[in-house]
């Protein structure tokens, strides 16, 4: 995962509103960001924006761990930003965390 997290850390929400198998676009800071609940408090955070030509992600269809762009079908894995179909991309990765009372929190 492409690792651009420099700035300070934003409450975006509690975990309890994103169930597992769910993604949720969220601002920060000006930024779209796209949540992903893996399961077992396991959020990750990347840039809400397909590499291929710029397109929001939060439409696309997301299937265990793979990622599916509702424009162009472009294909990534969730758990490290990486892509499938074609495989020579990836997705830009946030710093996310979830704290002990349940707020996901992100770094962009």
């Amino acid at each position: 995962m492409a690792d651009t997290a420099t700035g300070q850390w934003h409450a975006v929400m509690d975990v309890d509103d994103l169930w597992e198998g769910e993604l949720e676009s969220v601002d920060v800071e000006g930024t779209s960001v796209l949540l992903i609940n893996l399961g077992g408090n396991q959020v990750m955070a990347y840039r809400n924006r397909c590499p291929h030509q710029d397109w929001p992600l939060q439409d696309g269809d997301l299937d265990g761990t793979t990622l599916t762009c509702a424009q162009h079908l472009w294909e990534f894995d969730v758990t490290s930003g990486r892509g499938v179909n074609p495989a020579n991309c990836a997705l830009v990765g946030y710093e996310c965390k979830v704290d002990e009372d349940g707020t996901v929190q992100v770094r962009v």
